[in-house]
């Protein structure tokens, strides 16, 4: 192992190619402990009026929005050494959630969703300060942002696996499904953990990256304090809107015809996880990190512009809905993986800024995940009667404009 390692330090394409790898194969196995949940519809259970899988995204966000809130200190403060032992306790952690969700009859077992998330959202800014501060930085998080948006149906093909191929319960599926992904999880893991640290050059092209202390993140806010809350409002729709359209994929396909075919998820993904790979990789071409970060800001924009076409066009039949699906996604996917990470690696290259792109993600993520609560709530409590689809592509115009 050593002597791999040392030849990841000595060899460039190596490095590349291995850390794509790892980091790839640990953010799709998971995507199944993040979003395998959603393949159930859950239509059997009503409580209070609400529909019971409103509860659990519900549960789920809020548990993400207490872990973005935990990881502003304990994600910008975390030493490399401790990475792969905090990533192991996480999905344990998770697992372990998901094992008393199944088992505890609901409602009480939203607790345990609610628990699931709290350890989960702290997954993605540990897994990005293994790659941040690199010369070759957008090319690896181009793969890892490849995994999240294949992860997706991913963790949908598994959950629904469980369930039609093997017969597990909806309540039961999220914790068999983690538990399938759970060795695979923790092998990737392991190769993570031979990935080095950023070499001089490397700090040379990106500044310095370290932990960000409590006196450093008040300084950084301070300094760019408009652009943040501009970044962060967009950012908040963008999640908004992300969120929606993964949580309710199932219920949108059945409303077009489309049931019973599990694959389907992960064939509207993939179009979209390599295109936008592409885009990102093509970013890496600009060396002039201002430049970049200008030109970052312009394609999320047009991202956004592709939202509202595709479903006008859907709108007016004149593509298909899988076709709409995947423009749609595409368009969200381009916005909000750009502005995920690159946004902030750039922008801390761009000004010289010594810190870590993980504070600035995960305090924007915080933020921005109140906006699904607030979604849920609205289409749950102010329009129940509008059917997913029709809410859906008001959305979708909304977040646009």
């Amino acid at each position: 192992m050593n002597n791999l390692k040392k030849y990841l330090t000595q060899s460039s394409v190596a490095f590349v190619l291995f850390t794509s790898f790892a980091t790839f194969l640990t953010y799709l196995f998971f995507y199944p402990f993040r979003r395998a949940y959603t393949a159930a519809t859950y239509s059997s259970l009503i409580f209070l009026g609400i529909n019971y899988k409103i509860l659990i995204i519900t549960a789920q966000v809020f548990g993400f929005v207490v872990s973005k809130g935990l990881g502003i200190k304990y994600v910008s403060e975390m030493l490399p050494q401790h990475r792969i032992r905090n990533l192991i306790l996480i999905i344990t952690a998770s697992l372990l959630a998901y094992l008393g969700f199944g088992l505890v009859p609901a409602p009480a077992n939203l607790l345990f969703i609610f628990l699931a998330n709290i350890p989960l959202g702290l997954l993605y800014g540990t897994v990005l300060s293994f790659l941040e501060g690199r010369k070759t930085t957008e090319l690896l998080v181009a793969v890892l942002t490849a995994s999240f948006i294949v992860g997706s149906g991913f963790a949908k093909t598994i959950g629904s696996w469980v369930m039609n191929g093997l017969g597990v319960s909806e309540l039961m599926m999220p914790f068999v499904a983690c538990l399938i992904m759970y060795v695979p999880l923790i092998l990737s893991i392991g190769l993570m953990s031979l990935i080095p640290l950023p070499n001089r050059q490397d700090t040379e092209l990106r500044t310095t990256r370290k932990p960000m202390g409590k006196a450093e993140r008040k300084a950084f806010i301070r300094t760019f304090s408009l652009g943040v809350l501009l970044f962060t409002l967009s950012y908040f729709l963008l999640t908004t809107f992300r969120e929606f359209r993964d949580n309710f994929t199932p219920e949108i396909l059945k409303q077009i015809g489309y049931t019973n075919n599990s694959a389907i998820f992960t064939q509207t993904e993939v179009p979209i996880a390599v295109s936008v790979l592409l885009i990102m990789v093509a970013i890496s071409w600009i060396k002039n990190n201002y430049r970049a970060f200008v030109v970052i800001q312009y394609l999320a924009f047009l991202g956004g512009g592709l939202i509202a076409l595709s479903t006008l066009l859907f709108q007016y039949h004149l593509i298909s809905p899988i076709v709409w699906l995947t423009l749609l996604g595409f368009g969200v996917y381009l916005a909000f993986a750009l502005s995920n990470s690159l946004y902030f690696e750039r922008m801390l290259a761009a000004f010289k800024w010594s810190g870590t792109v993980s504070f600035l993600i995960t305090m924007a993520d915080f933020y921005a995940y109140f906006g699904s609560i607030l979604v849920l709530l609205y289409k749950n409590f102010f329009q129940k009667n509008i059917d997913f689809l029709s809410f859906f592509i008001v959305l979708s115009y909304a977040v646009s404009i």
